[in-house]
């Protein structure tokens, strides 16, 4: 099981985006994208978590800065990469500030955030990209101009990207895993496999 303190490096794109005079007021910190440049798999969250200040280790992308770091969700996608086998992954989100009050990135928050995300997919050219719940997912197709009319309905659906020149694997979000699991007709230890079966072909 991963622990923290992270052994990722950061990859800041910038000094201080201003963006989305929202996301400006609300951060602690910008959450940039962490891990080996020359990753097998880019995983795409939706957005930093509020983050834990008391925490000694998992407090959250908002306070640490890096993607995935918070105990619930960090801690949980993590540890399901790990088990499947996928071990050098670069981590990153969709929307690089903490939305206020915990809310859902607006259509125009994910839009000023693409192009960052663009540049760290490129940057680090995976041989797939896992975007991580509905809304990671949808900015990642728009990447190629394509919408999302049901993100359940793509979970370990591969398809691929011209616009990234990879294959895409959307994944469950982990907050709702538990959740969805059982809906989609797996257990825990089948969806790990699952997953390892389709990143690695």
């Amino acid at each position: 099981m991963p622990d923290a303190p992270f052994p990722d490096d950061q990859h800041p794109l910038a000094e201080d985006c201003q963006h989305c005079p929202a996301l400006v007021e609300a951060r602690e910190r910008i959450s940039w994208g962490t891990g080996p440049l020359e990753a097998d798999a880019v995983v795409v969250g939706e957005a930093p978590a509020a983050g834990n200040p008391d925490a000694e280790q998992w407090r959250g992308g908002n306070l640490t800065g890096m993607a995935y770091t918070s105990r619930h969700s960090g801690r949980k996608i993590r540890t399901l990469l790990a088990e499947a086998g996928i071990e050098s992954v670069y981590y990153t989100n969709a929307v690089k500030c903490h939305p206020p009050e915990n809310r859902d990135p607006t259509d125009e928050e994910l839009a000023n955030c693409r192009p960052y995300l663009l540049r760290e997919i490129e940057a680090v050219e995976p041989a797939a990209v896992l975007p991580t719940g509905k809304h990671a997912t949808r900015t990642v197709l728009a990447l190629d101009d394509r919408s999302l009319d049901g993100f359940v309905d793509t979970v370990l659906e591969p398809t691929r990207s011209d616009a990234l020149g990879v294959r895409v694997v959307p994944l469950l979000h982990p907050s709702y895993q538990d959740v969805w699991l059982s809906r989609l007709g797996y257990s825990r230890d089948e969806y790990v496999a699952e997953i390892a079966t389709v990143v690695e072909a």
